[in-house]
């Protein structure tokens, strides 16, 4: 007996069948937003014919994938219903233009049953074309933009690149960081890495023979934090450890760390004899050094400690335990956001990039081309105050645009931003490296943008980022005060020289 041939919607997914325990928790999840599951079911079941069956991506980020893929539906109808009207409205106007032709050609036809039957077809033929419309409007937005494809639509919404990466770490973070555009820009080109690795003539020595016994607390065990008496690894911060012991920072110290970065004039600087940021750029002839902001800096114990590696003085070293997403913007590009809500004075990541020497970023800024796209180097600056000359394989800095992690991807705010960068202090005593820690300087709302200051300053055409053009949209701008000031003064000008006055002395 010949075997019965297999249909061919054999392959399409069955309805969500609401007894299966991942399609029960994605109901119960989309019931939180007020969704019912008559409305989960179609788009659920597309989005696991699209990935093949696979919830990874359904299930990332408590069913953000589903809940964006039914709002969209939602878009989607809305459009629909405004293409119908529009081919309702070119469909009357053709039954109009159609009838007209018919009443000209009235005297020449003899049959008028046949123009009946003429004239009901053609209304049958648009009303199949309006029927075609309502069903590739209503059919979701993956299925829309295959048809486009194929019809060969120019149109530059449909044919934007929709990226969705479950991790652009590739594993080497203990958590997932993933990477979502909805608008259809060109990915970020780079080498993920987790940790600062030097690029060549960088000095940065580990060893533990350089860590003196003083400068470590070997005698503990467990939780430094827990002891009575705050061990060695506290001198740094005034005999006192910056975290608490839910790993926040302490709110004395994160103030002070925040009056330096918003009142620099109120802070002791430190100026160089011989400034490696001058000599890279004229290293005959350097100009006197413009000062450097002495900062504070957190010591966190290391591998010569006791402690074990749940102490409460090893948090940055830990890594990044807040969800985060590299997520698109229409102004900005590439941004960061957390998924979840921050306390203030969370560790969020650090910056981490190439260590070069100032010479080394000298000479590679002097090769990149203007409207090439890299990222704000940082300068490993906040204790060269401690030598009075500094070798150059001694004055650091960081570089995240050919490699670095997920902090390359946090845009600059002017004064009010979110995070600040505190120096912390690992494996070596000496402050030529040391991190840079992104810690939260309020409460910061889940999928809330993390920005930082960059302290640039915008009149100094010698920065290795000469043509940044500041869109933080911070009241405190310091880049808009400067062109509104400038704008203000030519126009005071102007005006004096109409009046034929101008400014004594």
């Amino acid at each position: 007996m010949a075997s019965p041939q297999r249909s061919s919607k054999a392959s399409e997914p069955r309805a969500p069948n609401p007894n299966d325990p991942k399609i029960s928790k994605a109901f119960s999840a989309m019931e939180c937003l007020g969704i019912s599951r008559e409305v989960v079911k179609p788009v659920l079941k597309n989005l696991l014919k699209l990935y093949g069956g696979s919830w990874e991506l359904i299930e990332e980020d408590n069913y953000r994938t589903l809940a964006d893929a039914i709002f969209e539906s939602f878009d989607d109808k809305k459009k629909s219903k405004a293409v119908m009207v529009e081919s309702e409205d070119q469909a009357s106007s053709a039954r109009e233009n159609g009838n007209k032709v018919k009443e000209s050609k009235s005297n020449s036809n003899s049959n008028p049953n046949r123009k009946a039957h003429n004239s009901n077809m053609e209304g049958s033929s648009v009303d199949a074309r309006l029927d075609a419309q309502r069903v590739s409007s209503s059919s979701g937005i993956q299925r829309k933009r295959h048809q486009n494809n194929e019809s060969g639509d120019h149109n530059a919404t449909n044919k934007r690149l929709i990226h969705k990466i479950n991790d652009i770490t590739r594993g080497t973070e203990r958590l997932k960081i993933s990477l979502i555009d909805e608008i259809g820009i060109d990915l970020p080109k780079f080498g993920y890495i987790p940790e600062n690795t030097s690029y060549q003539d960088a000095y940065v020595p580990f060893t533990l023979a350089r860590i003196a016994d003083e400068n470590c607390c070997f005698k503990c065990n467990g939780d430094c934090l827990s002891s009575r008496v705050p061990c060695a690894c506290s001198r740094e911060t005034g005999g006192e450890f910056a975290y608490t012991s839910q790993g926040l920072l302490k709110d004395e110290f994160l103030g002070a760390c925040i009056s330096m970065y918003q009142e620099p004039h109120n802070h002791h600087h430190f100026y160089c004899q011989d400034c490696p940021l001058e000599r890279a750029k004229n290293v005959k002839n350097p100009e006197p050094c413009k000062g450097h902001l002495v900062r504070k800096f957190i010591k966190e114990c290391w591998r010569k400690c006791g402690c074990s590696m749940e102490c409460g003085n090893r948090v940055v070293q830990r890594g990044i335990t807040c969800k985060l997403q590299v997520f698109a913007m229409e102004d900005k590009g590439w941004g960061l956001r957390t998924l979840e809500n921050l306390p203030k004075g969370s560790f969020v990541c650090e910056y981490v990039g190439e260590i070069l020497t100032n010479m080394e970023l000298y000479e590679r800024n002097k090769k990149t081309r203007i409207n090439e796209r890299h990222t704000y180097p940082v300068s490993l600056d906040s204790d060269w105050g401690s030598e009075q000359i500094l070798k150059d394989e001694e004055a650091l800095c960081l570089d995240a645009t050919n490699y670095g992690n997920v902090a390359r991807f946090i845009n600059h705010r002017c004064f009010d931003s979110n995070l600040i960068e505190i120096p912390v202090e690992v494996e070596t005593p000496d402050h030529h490296y040391y991190h840079i820690a992104f810690f939260t300087k309020r409460n910061v709302n889940a999928y809330e943008e993390l920005t930082w200051d960059y302290q640039i300053d915008f009149e100094d055409d010698g920065h290795p980022i000469k043509a940044f053009k500041c869109q933080c949209g911070s009241s405190y701008c310091r880049d808009v005060r400067r062109e509104a000031v400038g704008t203000k003064v030519k126009e005071l000008g102007v005006k004096r020289r109409k009046s034929g006055t101008s400014r004594v002395n």
